[in-house]
């Protein structure tokens, strides 16, 4: 080998390994975001479902003594908790089925290099079950 190959092959490497490891580097940094958006949005889902499996139905109480839930007001608050914990995030569905309430959200979110695509859509799905109280703290 003349020396002057061993130039080359040091030159090439200086072009080439940038072109590999920079979308290697910024597929990272946009999966990282997503995993994280995408954990917050499934805790405030799972918070909205929850707040909302505590409303309950006063009236249906002193009416007949069912325990049941306030759907409106379960849907109001799930909105007001949405929008403390994700901002741009939106309720896709609020459904109460008995003592169940399911809550789905999406969040669109833009990344910042866009190796792949240019913005992801999230969703997360919680529900939670309206409980009768407790006998005495554990």
């Amino acid at each position: 080998m003349r020396s002057n190959q061993k130039g080359q092959i040091l030159a090439f490497f200086a072009l080439v390994l940038p072109m590999v490891l920079l979308p290697v580097a910024a597929y990272a940094v946009d999966a990282t975001i997503v995993s994280g958006r995408e954990a917050g949005l499934q805790a405030a889902t799972a918070q909205a479902a929850e707040a909302a499996a505590q409303k309950v139905n006063i009236a249906a109480i002193r009416s007949s003594g069912a325990l049941t839930l306030d759907t409106t007001a379960g849907q109001v608050v799930t909105y007001q908790m949405l929008v403390e914990e994700e901002p741009s995030a939106s309720v896709d569905s609020y459904t109460v089925a008995g003592d169940q309430v399911t809550v789905v959200t999406s969040e669109t979110v833009t990344l910042p290099f866009g190796v792949f695509t240019r913005s992801v859509t999230l969703q997360a799905r919680a529900t939670a079950h309206l409980v009768a109280g407790y006998d005495s703290p554990a």
